[in-house]
């Protein structure tokens, strides 16, 4: 009977050793803990069944958090799906610029535009309480995911299905938010590892990339409180073009920030 020690060693032959770890401790429904005790437990069949069929779904390049259908993000263990962007660690910046702009203790109005799984969202209304915050996205099928997710989490946010402000019509926000699709519609990563499985429009816009962010910074205004602020991720090399769109726009304070591998990630300006 294959033991743990051998499964992980199988998998390991086909895939990074950490995502055969990850694979087999959901197909066990065991704590990443579980294995420094149990490496010389037996896999029932059942379990072993699962455990290959992830390994093959991974082996042809499926992303691991499709697999699962879970991703962790913030302090989370996130639903998502294929409806989904998968939620990544650079964007947990654009949470926290928001965070620091945002009152600790005092009502105020949030939008995440383009949620999807309802990452950004969930992570700003679990951290400022008294925040209402609305999350907007065009598919169904993700806005679904983001509504299990604030369901399971018990964070309150206030779902709404459209393209960017489509349903925000007459409404106003203290800061808004949104991680769009921002790569160039002809990039060669789009045909290679997890993007090749994650829904296209949540990563391309138009030939450089910019098309989304150009139409969220030029609506912003008209949806935005005086002195509130608009924050969007975009690519490494588009900080420049970012920062004159928001400039185009009428936005004061513009500003871009670095992630932890200091490349430009995040660039927001204020609606005086």
């Amino acid at each position: 009977m294959t033991d743990v020690r051998q499964a992980l060693t199988e998998g390991s032959q086909r895939i990074e050793r950490g995502e055969a770890e990850l694979l087999l401790l959901y197909a066990l429904d065991k704590p990443r803990s579980w294995l420094i005790a149990h490496d010389t437990d037996p896999l029932d069949a059942t379990a072993l069944r699962t455990y290959r069929a992830m390994l093959e779904r991974r082996a042809v390049g499926e992303p691991v958090a499709y697999i699962t259908g879970r991703r962790g993000f913030w302090s989370f263990d996130l639903e998502v799906s294929q409806a989904t962007l998968i939620p990544r660690p650079e964007t947990e910046l654009l949470v926290e610029l928001a965070l620091q702009r945002l009152p600790i203790d005092a009502p105020v109005s949030v939008v995440d535009l383009g949620t999807g799984s309802g990452a950004i969202a969930l992570a700003l209304a679990h951290e400022r309480k008294r925040a209402h915050v609305v999350a907007t996205d065009r598919s169904v099928d993700a806005l679904a995911v983001a509504e299990r997710n604030a369901q399971r989490l018990g964070v309150r946010i206030e779902c709404l299905q459209g393209d960017w402000f489509e349903p925000l019509t007459g409404r106003r926000f203290g800061m808004i938010v949104s991680n769009p699709p921002y790569i160039e519609a002809d990039d060669v990563h789009l045909a290679q590892g997890d993007l090749r499985f994650e829904p296209p429009r949540a990563l391309s816009s138009g030939a450089d990339g910019l098309d989304a962010i150009r139409q969220i910074a030029q609506d912003a205004p008209a949806h935005l409180e005086r002195g509130g602020w608009l924050l969007m991720e975009h690519g490494w090399n588009q900080g420049d073009a970012v920062r004159q769109v928001l400039q185009a726009a009428g936005f004061a304070d513009i500003t871009t920030f670095r992630d932890l591998e200091d490349r430009d990630r995040v660039s927001g300006g204020r609606y005086d």
